[in-house]
């Protein structure tokens, strides 16, 4: 079949299956649902002429021009997606002129949570379905996530020596301004479907740094917040006992507070027998059988399901630990506590960097196995 004659939908997923992070088809056809919720089939031809890599509008007119659109009605049409959470926009000013650069939106992290505030029952069981049958393979297929896991702040003993990149109140305070905080898309989700949160009463929840909260005041869905009340929100989500997931770079764009009754990736990834080795950690947990007496918080706590109460004793199982600290800080006997891996990670440079080092990965995989 020819390309063209393919329904639009369809060469869309194949389009965005190209990405870093891909949109992979499924048997049931589910991902053509998802798209169908989110794009208009003018929205849809409009998104193949994009690429992963921001373009300026004049570089992405040049394939629009046999179309007859012109190019102040591309722009229209692009802020209009834009604003609708489908595609991603920057700007750079030269001289006096401001310049946009449009880029596609991957479903995760981009289009599904810039859906904040407009889920439908509808979409998100379309979406969890995906994520079952595709996605959640595709995230982890080049063993690089796009988040990962900082212990909370109380759990780390001043002997051990943690790297800056690790450390929540290093990371704020170097992180670059403008700082948002919006909803959790996840906990919305929940809500909607009549689950609420079992972890934590926070309503305001995800943070968003530069850019990236540039964005999300553009287009409404967070407010603009100081340090100090990023610090004051990320303390009371320790204590509450949710995972600190920042972008997986030394200069994240954001960073996520999740649960494990909620969070898309916790809560898919809990299914996969030894999830641990999708998470990027340099910290796991450790017990002291001698002084635990077993009261079950830290299994309560765990959002994981890493910990288990046995014989009065709390043992770990390190397949499914990740190194969040949760279950340190409200130790009865304090026999609980976060110990360093030997072979430290340290993440990439950029968010840009992140994704090209998953293609690298994915494309290293290819190779491997057409030999």
């Amino acid at each position: 079949m020819n390309d063209t004659n393919k329904d639009v939908y369809r060469r869309l997923q194949e389009h965005l299956n190209n990405m870093p992070v891909g949109f992979p088809a499924t048997q049931s056809g589910v991902e053509i649902r998802v798209l169908k919720h989110l794009f208009t089939p003018k929205e849809a031809e409009v998104a193949l002429h994009l690429k992963f890599q921001p373009e300026p509008l004049k570089k992405v007119y040049r394939r629009f021009k046999k179309s007859g659109i012109t190019l102040e009605e591309l722009e229209q049409k692009l802020d209009e997606m834009y604003l609708k959470g489908l595609i991603n926009r920057g700007s750079r000013n030269i001289g006096d002129t401001e310049e946009k650069y449009y880029a596609n939106a991957a479903l995760a992290i981009g289009m599904y949570e810039y859906q904040l505030g407009r889920l439908t029952k509808e979409f998100y069981n379309d979406h969890e379905q995906y994520v079952d049958e595709a996605f959640m393979d595709e995230y982890n297929s080049s063993g690089i996530p796009q988040l990962r896991v900082i212990p909370i702040e109380e759990t780390i003993d001043y002997e051990q020596k943690i790297a800056s990149y690790d450390d929540m109140r290093n990371l704020i305070e170097n992180i670059g301004e403008p700082i948002a905080v919006a909803e959790c898309i996840c906990r919305q989700a929940k809500e909607l479907i009549g689950e609420p949160c079992t972890k934590t009463k926070l309503v305001e929840s995800c943070f968003t740094f530069r850019n990236a909260a540039k964005s999300y005041l553009e287009k409404g869905l967070a407010r603009q917040i100081t340090k100090e009340e990023a610090l004051d929100l990320l303390r009371k989500a320790e204590e509450d006992g949710l995972v600190l997931q920042p972008g997986n770079s030394l200069r994240p764009m954001n960073i996520c507070t999740c649960c494990g009754c909620c969070c898309a990736i916790l809560t898919h990834e809990k299914k996969i027998p030894e999830p641990a080795q999708f998470f990027a950690t340099n910290y796991y947990a450790e017990v002291d059988q001698d002084s635990c007496i077993g009261c079950g918080t830290c299994e309560e706590r765990c959002n994981m399901d890493a910990i288990h109460v046995e014989d009065a004793i709390a043992h770990i199982d390190l397949t499914r630990c990740i190194g969040c600290g949760v279950c340190v800080p409200t130790c009865t006997s304090d026999a609980m506590k976060l110990s360093k891996k030997e072979e430290e990670t340290l993440p990439p440079k950029s968010t840009i960097a992140t994704y090209m080092a998953i293609m690298d990965k994915k494309a290293e995989f290819a190779r491997a196995d057409k030999n």
